[in-house]
């Protein structure tokens, strides 16, 4: 018996046909008819399915591939993410950018994307950008802000870390106060401290300041100075130097002198103004005036320290001005050479006639240790100098050991040197006879 479809029945099949054409079929009987139907044409499909996935593939030359079933080449492996049609080049699908886990292929960036105010999970408070604020600095703290940092410049002398702190700093529109205030400083300060001022106001302009927020400081200054000159009486002369070094340097512009030419009623602000146009004139080609302020101590040739402290002593022994010669070698800034001093003192006080020079001398060499100015260590170095070279110094000072002598023992009498470096002084090296004019009479 063979059904509609062509194809033998089995026993159930004539039993469900025979009991449809009878029509003795229960309601349940008939539903499991029909499902069982479904299940048959479900099956059908997948094996129709599998058969032309197979068959359908073709290899290059255009011939069947994997006609043999039970060869490992005609197996269709269905966990294989190739492309199965051999349309492809045999990559992975999406270039190895899908999959489970995936993020995608190597290499690949993304973007931020702005956030969707339409999200439901849309955070306003997160988008909110805080920034900060720095007030700006009133006119009443602005010198006590800016005085330590001039101050401390004063000691390590860079100006790139200036530059760091003014930037942190919200100067507003007082920012050219700050070079006012630096030069106000510096005028009391050393000529090394000037020097440094100097460096400072080039280094800042045209990057923290503009030549016309310079030029608003010194005219500032140009104005103070009747109060300026009642605690630095040398405050024009100096202020004059620093506009000369400024226009030198490009840090107020050529015409600042020609702004103020016959609209000076001020006295010193006259004074000023000349000093810095006869500085001008003086140098042709506009070449910066680099030694305005003369060379720091620590920088300056040793023969010129030396040449400094001879001019300064004979002055002294003329004079006798004590306050004078000590604020001298202060200006020359080189605590570290003071021993200098102390050498070229004995030294004229062994080439000097009478003891007027040794009396002078004794009282400097007072009136320094008292002081503090010349220290323990200065003035031991100092005497062992002119011990080492008394042999030589003998040569043109016959009677040199005698007047050390002498001279050694006052300075220990006025407490200017210790008994260790009194005992230290050398002695003549040999006795005198009676031949020598002594009257008889042998040093012991």
């Amino acid at each position: 018996v063979y059904s509609k479809a062509n194809r033998p029945c089995s026993d159930d099949d004539e039993e469900l046909n025979e009991a449809e054409l009878n029509g003795n079929w229960t309601p349940q009987e008939k539903l499991l008819h029909e499902a069982r139907l479904k299940a048959k044409a479900k099956r059908r499909l997948r094996k129709s399915s599998s058969r032309n996935s197979t068959s359908e593939s073709f290899s290059e030359s255009g011939d069947v591939a994997g006609s043999d079933p039970n060869s490992p080449k005609g197996k269709v492996n269905t966990n294989d993410r190739k492309s199965r049609t051999g349309k492809g080049r045999g990559l992975p699908k999406k270039g190895g950018a899908g999959g489970k886990g995936v993020w995608g292929a190597a290499g690949m960036v993304y973007e931020d994307e702005e956030p969707d105010v339409r999200d439901p999970n849309y955070d306003e408070s997160s988008q909110v950008i805080y920034a900060k604020v720095v007030p700006e600095v009133d006119e009443k703290e602005l010198e006590k802000m800016v005085n330590p940092i001039v101050k401390e410049y004063f000691e390590h002398g860079d100006t790139k870390e200036v530059q760091m702190l003014l930037k942190g700093l919200n100067l507003g529109h007082h920012k050219y106060e700050f070079s006012s205030l630096a030069l106000s400083l510096s005028l009391e300060g050393k000529a090394s401290h000037r020097e440094l001022t100097s460096r400072l106001l080039s280094d800042l302009s045209g990057k923290m300041l503009s030549q016309s927020e310079m030029a608003r400081a010194f005219d500032k200054m140009l104005k103070e100075l009747p109060d300026l000159i009642l605690d630095t009486p040398e405050a024009p002369q100096m202020l004059g130097q620093f506009i000369a070094r400024a226009i030198a340097d490009h840090v107020l512009p050529m015409s600042f002198l020609d702004c103020y030419k016959g609209k000076v009623a001020c006295e010193h602000a006259r004074v000023a103004l000349d000093r810095a146009a006869v500085l001008l004139t003086m140098k042709t080609k506009m070449v910066r005036l680099d030694n305005v302020w003369g060379v720091g101590g620590g920088l300056r040739p040793v023969k010129h320290l030396v040449k400094e402290m001879n001019l300064l002593l004979k002055e002294y022994l003329i004079s006798g001005d004590v306050t004078e010669a000590e604020h001298c070698l202060r200006d020359l800034e080189v605590p570290h050479f003071h021993h200098e001093l102390v050498y070229e003192a004995v030294v004229m006080v062994l080439e000097s006639k009478g003891d007027t020079a040794s009396h002078l001398m004794i009282k400097l060499l007072q009136s320094f240790w008292k002081t503090g100015l010349i220290t323990v260590d200065q003035m031991n170095r100092g005497f062992q100098r002119v011990y080492d070279e008394l042999p030589e110094i003998n040569l043109d000072v016959p009677h040199a050991h005698s007047i050390m002598e002498t001279f050694v023992d006052l300075c220990y009498q006025e407490s200017v040197i210790t008994k260790k470096l009194r005992d230290a002084c050398p002695s003549r090296g040999r006795k005198r006879f009676v031949s020598e004019g002594d009257g008889g009479v042998i040093k012991t």
